[in-house]
């Protein structure tokens, strides 16, 4: 089992910065690969960023590639979400998750947080 708890939303102008923490518990966390989501009001769900279990392979999606990096420290049980550049069409819930192999599909998470609000003005 797997919680995890999201934290460092806010609001932000463009073109600033946000950093996104994931702190999660469980003894097999260092083996998940760890995801970022996000969801805006009436839109689906999608899939932002992951990073494997070892840190050493990431996958970002095209529309933040560049700006947003993904990263883990499994010594603190936590990942996060580095967000420069920000762009109001960033602005959304943004979710960590937590699954056995990599996917940027929702389904293929199995353990998800309650998220955290990223809201971007101008």
């Amino acid at each position: 089992q797997v919680q995890l708890v999201e934290s460092g939303g806010g609001l932000v102008q463009a073109g600033g910065s946000l950093r996104l923490s994931c702190a999660a518990s469980g003894r097999t966390f260092i083996r998940y690969v760890m995801g970022w989501f996000r969801q805006a009001p009436g839109r689906e769900r999608e899939f932002v960023a992951a990073i494997n279990w070892s840190g050493g392979s990431t996958y970002y999606a095209d529309s933040v590639k560049g700006r947003f990096t993904i990263s883990r420290d499994n010594a603190k049980n936590t990942v996060y979400l580095q967000m420069n550049s920000l762009k109001p069409e960033d602005t959304a819930v943004y979710y960590c998750a937590a699954a056995l192999r990599y996917s940027d599909y929702e389904g293929g998470y199995n353990y998800w947080g309650q998220g955290t609000q990223v809201s971007v003005s101008s």
